[in-house]
């Protein structure tokens, strides 16, 4: 890596002020770091403050050549093991994604031929505006790396989806982007995690216990392992994946229509989530009150979301179902993979200590439709992750009946 450095481009918002951590952090990891700013960034954070903080002159000025005998935004992108840009304002994300270049950061990013990485922050009706999403779809389909921004209190006094990914989650996402174990690349992945909800009245809904760290570990370690990943997920507590396209769903009708789109265009669907199997087949359009007596409820089925997508899927796609049982896990998963047309099912017994909803650990069986079977030891979610991955590869390159991973 020498002579070759991290570029960290700062766009002109409030965010600003986080680049200075996420510099921090990246130079304490061993990382050279060159840093680029717009002229608007220079009015929220001193480019003294950058400059301190990795030891480079901060170049914000597009006419400025500090060096006669190179052209600043050539030379540094030709040494850039990777572009980040951190925050990128709507302003900003519309320049990158049209190819208009006027300032250092814009001007850098025409000439840089590494993985770039995109951090959006501002406002959530910005964020949500539709130009601004079309933009970002734009730097998507070119093989950028756009980090969804984080949910809560945001400096214009709006609570919502548009806070700059925290310092340490960016740089998760750096480390797994220069990684040498990257062979999931040029892969798509759609992973499916968390519960769904289907509501009974305004306060009151059906679910399940599945907390989503299943496939919310499968996205973090496919996105390390250079994968796209869309995460389709149902109401958690859990943070956004640095890096993982979300989209986040409700019942399971949503589930099953996102599922859809995103796999008209996918390699890969993981099922880890836990869809409800049954709603109610009328809701009430007020609170039930207690004096009314007790309720009636009667209940119709919801879509099989993976059945549907295994019969609809296109040539190619690899379809891997989950299997969450108490008891006879092993026939009830084998008939669930044979019954839907999987590819490969993963099975584990809730029921047992340390592999039950809302821990960190799982201990499953894998089964391939070619009767290839794998069961694994009690590990770490992220642990079975990896392992869940790996027999995917394998399945896709050799679709090999026995499983060595």
């Amino acid at each position: 890596m020498e002579g070759q450095s991290i570029l960290v481009g700062v766009g002109g918002g409030i965010a600003a002020y986080k680049s200075a951590a996420l510099c921090s952090l990246l130079v304490k990891r061993g990382y050279d770091v060159q840093v680029l700013m717009t002229e608007n960034a220079t009015r929220f954070i001193q480019p003294l403050t950058l400059q301190a903080l990795t030891k480079h002159p901060v170049i914000f000025d597009t006419f400025a050549e500090p060096n006669p005998s190179e052209i600043a935004h050539i030379a540094v992108a030709d040494r850039a093991l990777l572009y980040v840009i951190a925050p990128a304002t709507a302003n900003l994300i519309a320049k990158l994604a049209h190819g208009l270049a006027d300032d250092m950061v814009t001007t850098t990013a025409l000439a840089a031929t590494c993985k770039t990485i995109v951090a959006p922050a501002m406002n959530v009706h910005m964020y949500d505006h539709p130009a601004v999403q079309h933009n970002l779809s734009i730097l998507r389909s070119r093989g950028t790396i756009v980090l969804d921004p984080d949910e809560g209190p945001l400096a214009c006094g709006y609570t919502g989806k548009g806070r700059l990914p925290e310092p340490e989650d960016i740089a998760e996402v750096i480390e797994a982007m220069l990684s040498e174990h990257r062979d999931l690349e040029g892969l798509h992945i759609v992973i499916t995690a968390g519960p769904t909800i289907e509501d009974i009245d305004p306060v009151r809904y059906l679910s399940n216990r599945s907390s989503g760290k299943m496939g919310y570990a499968l996205a973090k370690q496919a996105v390390a392992r250079g994968a796209k990943v869309t995460l389709v997920s149902g109401p958690t507590h859990l943070s956004p994946v640095p890096g993982a396209k979300m989209m986040y769903v409700r019942s399971t009708e949503e589930m099953l229509s996102g599922v859809r789109e995103a796999m008209r265009e996918a390699d890969v669907l993981i099922a880890a989530a836990a869809p409800a199997d049954f709603r109610p087949a009328a809701t009430f359009p007020q609170k039930w009150k207690k004096s009314q007596g007790a309720m009636q409820l009667e209940f119709v089925q919801t879509p099989d979301i993976l059945a549907t997508v295994s019969r609809q899927r296109n040539k190619g796609q690899t379809i891997v179902g989950f299997a969450a049982e108490t008891n006879d896990v092993i026939r009830y998963g084998a008939e669930k993979l044979n019954e839907k047309g999987l590819d490969l099912i993963v099975i584990n017994d809730v029921s047992q200590q340390g592999a039950g909803f809302d821990v960190d650990t799982n201990q499953v069986t894998l089964m391939t439709k070619s009767g290839g079977v794998s069961t694994l030891p009690l590990m770490a979610k992220s642990s079975v992750a990896d392992r869940i991955l790996s027999a995917v590869k394998q399945l896709r390159e050799h679709g090999n009946g026995e499983l060595m991973v």
